[in-house]
């Protein structure tokens, strides 16, 4: 077994590159026996194999940095970088991160998970080494998908104009182009990138330059023949007009082609895209033919492709597509959009109902919140459906083209809260905090998936701009209301009186909270629940109402405790000259959450059932 010998890129480049292509095939074997055991990125990870393989076995890692864009397809170079005996603990429980982290290894050159940032950041890093005045390699790999990203394109743009010894490796999973066209670009970059063709053509150019009167010109006329070839032949044309050298398309399954373009690119000076083709779970049938179920997966069998017991309680991922497409049957109007994630975000049932009112943007958040308040600001009533980790990214477009033009903006926010196993950059414990100060916006998360039906309703015909966050996972499998109706914006919802403490909860802590309450009644303790449902604005008189009762206030919200839901309270309680009444927030600290499994991770918090009923016994008690 030739993996086995391989414990970092020093022992790689001891094969020699006839073994390459063996080696290749058991790492994609390794992938595949331990991804379905574990879950993880399966389809990303099994078309770059040949890539990373070769990568590591012509650069110097780490003195040559390689960055990942996203990080998802960085699993071969997890193993062939030291983590092979560790790599069955990835995405686990204190286990190894599923996407590439600085301090789990040296060779991790940049922490990812969002996309389109790994040309900024190898930009960077070869303006560091040139003002270091080293001779290393900033290689950054990004996908077609990230490449759609705004942020890539103002990379690529500095990347030209800085002229620094950038490498850009383009895997390219999606596009089509034919193999004849594929084969001659091939062979016309490998004749190009030789090191008599570069010496012969500096020679060339410098004696042109030398020819009075007339060189120049003819320098000129022969660069715009030579682009104008290159343009004509090969799909380049676009990142040569930023600057950039271009190479390819090459296979990127062709080790050998592979091994000698990156050999022959080597000491190449300036910036370089090397646009190299993959297939998305290249070597395993079920993956190549539905890349999109095989991108992340949960554990399954090889033999079958098949996955465990699916859940028999609707997601609220499920739920909330569900409601969209009856609201839009009701309201031609509803339109909804997305950023490259229709089926993460349910949006695939309404995709196909609707094609002409669906708008995939692309990994586009940005663009995706202002082409919404476009549609709104000519009488649509757009959904824009985005992570709340990746909600981030439209901050501004949030803040300066919806809210500030109060204009009648949905923005629904799946995976709010921790979501598990793909850990830091991708919980969404951060949009009530970074949401709810800002003015006109509406900002409400359900207890359940019949809540989450009528909050959609009700931010898509509350005519100004709203925002819900809704978490990862299954509902609790409550009966549905068969008709959605708008809910008072700002009232709470009072579940359970009680005179020694209200236990005041948000979203996806109201059920625990409710549970906490139950234990502390067989405890002697009568605890109150409040289903605050509005983080902003709040049920200003239900919630001082239980203040004056109780004296005693404890806030849990899955989200991060500064600035967040139980900070709205506590300045509620202060601009009301409450000072007196005792307040505990339990929530999420001043920290990153690393990955595990939600349960774990609400236990470790302290916002399970158990933890909001043991914090709130010694708050009363003390």
């Amino acid at each position: 077994m030739l993996l086995e010998t391989i414990n970092s890129p020093d022992d790689l480049k001891k094969l020699a590159p006839g073994q390459l292509p063996a080696l290749a095939e058991e790492v994609r074997a390794f992938l595949l026996e331990t991804v379905s055991s574990t879950g993880g990125h399966l389809g990303s990870n099994l078309g770059a194999v040949e890539l990373t393989i070769a990568l590591h076995y012509c650069f110097d890692s780490p003195r040559d940095r390689i960055i990942w864009d996203v990080g998802h397809q960085a699993y071969t170079h997890k193993i062939l970088t030291g983590r092979r005996d560790r790599f069955h603990t990835q995405r686990q429980y204190k286990g190894l991160s599923g996407f590439p982290k600085r301090c789990e290894s040296e060779h991790d050159a940049f922490d990812t998970g969002h996309s389109s940032t790994s040309i900024s950041a190898g930009l960077g890093m070869a303006a560091a080494a040139a003002l270091d005045g080293r001779r290393s390699h900033a290689i950054a790999v990004i996908g077609d998908g990230s490449l759609t990203g705004g942020m890539a394109f103002e990379a690529l743009n500095q990347a030209g104009h800085l002229k620094k010894n950038l490498i850009v490796i383009l895997n390219d999973n999606e596009m089509s182009i034919s193999k004849n066209v594929g084969a001659f670009s091939s062979f016309i970059s490998k004749k190009m990138t030789g090191r008599y063709f570069r010496d012969l053509k500096k020679e060339m150019q410098g004696l042109l330059k030398q020819i009075p009167a007339i060189g120049s010109d003819i320098l000129h006329f022969a660069r715009k023949a030579e682009n104008s070839l290159k343009g004509f032949l090969t799909p380049g044309s676009l990142f040569e007009a930023l600057g950039f050298d271009y190479l390819g398309p090459l296979d990127g399954h062709d080790l050998t082609q592979l091994v000698e373009v990156f050999n022959n690119i080597n000491d190449l000076d300036g910036p370089l895209l090397v646009h190299v083709m993959t297939t998305k779970g290249k070597g395993y049938r079920p993956a190549e033919e539905t890349p999109h179920k095989y991108h992340g997966v949960g554990v399954f069998d090889i033999a079958t492709g098949q996955g465990g017991v699916k859940a028999s309680v609707k997601s609220y991922t499920e739920t909330f597509g569900d409601a969209i497409v009856e609201l839009a049957e009701q309201d031609p109007k509803v339109v909804a959009i997305t950023a490259a994630m229709p089926d993460g975000t349910g949006l695939n049932r309404f995709a196909e109902r609707f094609p002409d009112r669906f708008f995939d943007v692309g990994i586009a958040e940005q663009h995706g919140v202002t082409f919404a308040a476009g549609l709104a600001a000519d009488g649509f009533r757009p959904v824009a459906a985005i992570y709340s980790t990746f909600t981030q990214r439209a901050y501004d477009q949030i803040f300066h083209d919806v809210c500030l033009q109060k204009l009648p903006v949905t923005v629904a926010m799946d995976r709010g809260g921790v979501v598990g196993d793909d850990g830091p950059t991708h919980h969404g414990v951060f949009d009530l905090s970074y949401l709810r100060h800002l003015p006109g916006l509406t900002l409400m998360a359900p207890k359940d998936e019949n809540e989450l039906r009528h909050m959609i309703r009700t931010s898509l015909y509350s005519g100004s701009p709203m925002a819900l966050r809704y978490p990862r996972g299954a509902g609790y499998g409550v009966a549905l209301d068969d008709v959605m109706k708008s809910l008072e914006i700002g009232r709470g919802e009072l579940l359970a009186d009680g005179g020694d403490v209200w236990i005041i909860a948000i979203g996806s802590t109201v059920y625990p909270a409710q549970q906490a309450a139950e234990s502390l009644k067989t405890k002697g303790i009568a605890a109150g629940v409040v289903n605050a449902r509005f983080v902003k604005p709040l049920d200003a008189e239900l919630i001082l109402s239980g203040a004056r009762r109780t004296g005693r206030i404890v806030t849990v919200e899955e989200n991060a405790l500064q600035g967040g839901f139980g900070s709205a309270v506590l300045e509620l309680l202060f601009d009301r000259g409450m000072q007196d009444v005792k307040v505990r927030r339990l929530g999420i600290p001043d920290r990153y959450i690393e990955h595990g499994s939600q349960a774990q991770l609400r236990r470790d918090l302290g916002i399970d059932a158990e933890g909001i009923a043991t914090a709130t016994e010694l708050f009363v008690r003390s």
